[in-house]
């Protein structure tokens, strides 16, 4: 476990401008007029790079990236877990027969092993923002994975375990709206599709979710109801886990807040009144730069598409169709059928973005050859493309990734390459092994949407910086 809590700081995703460096009153808590925002409808949250300076629950800047790259490498291993429908095993789960009562959190619990599913890595490279929570509402710093289901967060008394988080921890007790859900209500069943984990419950009838993760972090607690509030907004019984064991790689956030394709996400339990669609724009780890989670309405006229794709393996999870990849504006010297060799996964937060083997192979040559002026850097870790220099700093070829549909990324230096060190970039992409993944360093400073009613994902670039 000491070997988790280290590399909890892993959080941090690129070499960063250190905190005590940017002025607090450079940093707004506001969402900004972004362009691809429909600022007349919908709920919209201001969103931070987990290393920014100005992310409500701010790391230090000056861990090895190695690190990050071993907890994405957990997050992928976990996804290919998942899609292989794989169980896993932690000695973690409150004791269904000393558990409390349906009002409150318990005061007596033991641990029992029980059998876990596979979840998604956390903490590597997924952003941050606020959720307000009870009544009245109390805001809590929450990370937004679109690869997990049901949201969660810590709650006192942290009968087993709680990590440390920015704020106080959240206390059922002085919510007059919250209530504990009940072993036979429909949303306890849900769990088992929200979770990959089946429900327990209690002597006294309260619902025991387990929500477990690719790189051993996990939350066990009371599925529960309360307020949920973004701003002046305010939804009432909002199903989300209360979470009395919470162990592992979550930083100094509260706990989690689920996009994925599930009743008992987020998005699901907010679109009868907001709609369901959500987007974002990922910001780069920089100076005060913001960018934002939107849920509801968007300018549908200002983005390219591509259908979401289906798939048995998880009809969770957001699928989309690779069609091609250029460098400087000549296609890769590929087959049409490399691109769809593996099922192709779009995540928020995933940071290296992994490619049919085939594709990687050609993408690496392609770009090598580009940039044969530039002198080349030893491999670092997965990382075999490497340069001498800053990404911001070099000269790069354009390359664009193409989607069915028509959709494209026309990628910057800053989705192409990831600074390892301060003398060494590298190219952001490796081989994939079960599933193709398109990760967050290519999907930074663009607008992507996600239309689940009409099935189709959308992608507008300059969204943010």
């Amino acid at each position: 476990m000491a070997l988790l809590r280290l590399l909890a700081l892993s959080l941090l995703f690129a070499v960063a401008t250190p905190v005590r460096d940017i002025a607090h009153d450079a940093c707004s808590s506001e969402v900004k007029d972004f362009q691809h925002l429909n600022n007349s409808s919908g709920l919209h949250l201001t969103l931070h790079h987990p290393q920014s300076p100005c992310s409500p629950a701010p790391l230090p800047a000056d861990l090895p990236f190695s690190a990050v790259l071993a907890h994405d490498g957990a997050r992928i291993a976990s996804l290919a877990a998942r899609l292989a429908k794989t169980p896993s095993s932690r000695p973690t789960l409150l004791d269904e027969s000393r558990a409390g009562s349906s009002s409150s959190s318990p005061d007596d619990e033991s641990l029992a092993s029980v059998p876990l599913g596979p979840g998604t890595s956390v903490g590597v490279g997924n952003y941050v923002t606020r959720m307000g929570l009870g009544t009245p509402a109390k805001s809590y710093v929450m990370v937004v994975d679109t690869g997990s289901s049901l949201t969660w967060l810590q709650c006192s008394p942290c009968v087993v375990s709680c990590h440390r988080q920015s704020g106080p921890v959240f206390n059922p007790k002085a919510s007059s709206s919250y209530a504990s859900v009940s072993c036979s209500a429909q949303q306890c069943s849900d769990l088992t599709t929200a979770t990959l984990n089946p429900a327990s419950c209690s002597t006294s009838n309260v619902c025991i979710y387990q929500a477990s993760y690719g790189d051993s972090s996990f939350s066990v607690g009371y599925l529960s109801k309360d307020t949920v509030s973004f701003g002046s907004t305010s939804v009432p019984n909002f199903y989300y886990g209360c979470g009395q064991d919470n162990e592992g790689l979550f930083g100094q956030s509260a706990g989690l807040i689920g996009l994925a394709r599930n009743k008992l996400s987020l998005l699901y339990q907010l679109a009868p009144s907001m709609g369901y669609s959500f987007s974002y724009c990922l910001p780069t780890s920089s100076s005060s730069s913001s960018g934002y989670l939107s849920i509801g309405s968007y300018n549908p006229g200002q983005y390219s598409y591509t259908p979401m794709a289906s798939s048995s393996l998880d009809d969770s999870l957001y699928f989309i169709k690779m069609t091609g990849i250029k460098v400087a504006g000549k296609p890769l010297s590929v087959s049409s059928s490399a691109y769809s060799s593996l099922p192709t996964i779009i995540d928020s937060g995933t940071v290296i973005t992994r490619l049919p083997t085939g594709v990687y192979s050609a993408l690496s040559k392609a770009v090598a050859g580009a940039m044969k002026g530039t002198p080349r850097a030893s491999a670092f870790s997965i990382l075999d493309t490497c340069f001498q220099g800053q990404a911001a700093r070099l000269r790069v070829p354009e390359v664009t990734m193409a989607f069915a549909g028509g959709a494209a990324l026309k990628l910057a230096a800053r989705n192409l390459l990831v600074d390892v060190d301060s003398a060494t970039t590298c190219l952001a992409f490796a081989p994939a092994r079960s599933a193709a993944i398109i990760g967050n360093t290519q999907q930074q400073t663009f607008s992507v949407v996600y239309d689940v009613k009409n099935s189709k994902i959308g992608f507008a670039a300059a969204g943010c910086s």
